[in-house]
C-alpha cells in the first residue's frame, strides 16, 4: 500500500468527503482538522507524501503545516519519509510481534 500512488490511498482516506475549507483551516481550528485524521487507514500515506513533497500548506496526516516543517528542521538528513516510515512500521510490527499487514492497521 506505501508504494501505491497518492490517487490509490486518497481514494481511502476518511477526509475525501470532507469540506476542503476544513482542511485548511487557520489557527486553534486547525485542531478539528486534525481530529479528521484520527483512525484514518491511510494517515501515514497521506502524511509521507505532504513531507516527501514539502507540502506546506492544509493538515496532512494528522500534522499541521507548522508541525510539518519543525519535523523537517528535526531531520534535514531523511531524503525518503516513505522509506523511513516504512522501517519503522516493520520494526514495531517486529517488537509488537504482529504480522507486517496487522502491524500497519495497529499504527495507522
Amino acid at each position: 500500500m506505501f508504494g501505491d500512488e497518492q490517487e490509490t490511498w486518497g481514494e481511502q482516506a476518511v477526509c475525501r468527503t470532507a469540506d476542503p475549507d476544513d482542511l485548511f483551516a487557520d489557527g486553534t481550528t486547525q485542531n478539528r482538522a486534525k481530529a479528521v485524521c484520527t483512525g484514518c487507514r491511510v494517515r501515514t500515506e497521506c502524511l509521507v507524501y505532504a513531507l516527501d513533497n514539502r507540502i506546506e500548506h492544509g493538515i496532512w496526516g494528522g500534522m499541521t503545516e507548522r508541525e510539518r516543517r519543525a519535523l523537517l528542521r528535526r531531520r534535514p538528513r531523511v531524503t525518503s519519509w516513505r522509506r523511513l516510515l516504512e522501517a519503522a512500521r516493520s520494526e514495531y510490527g517486529r517488537n509488537a510481534g504482529i504480522e507486517e499487514g496487522q502491524a500497519w492497521d495497529a499504527t495507522g
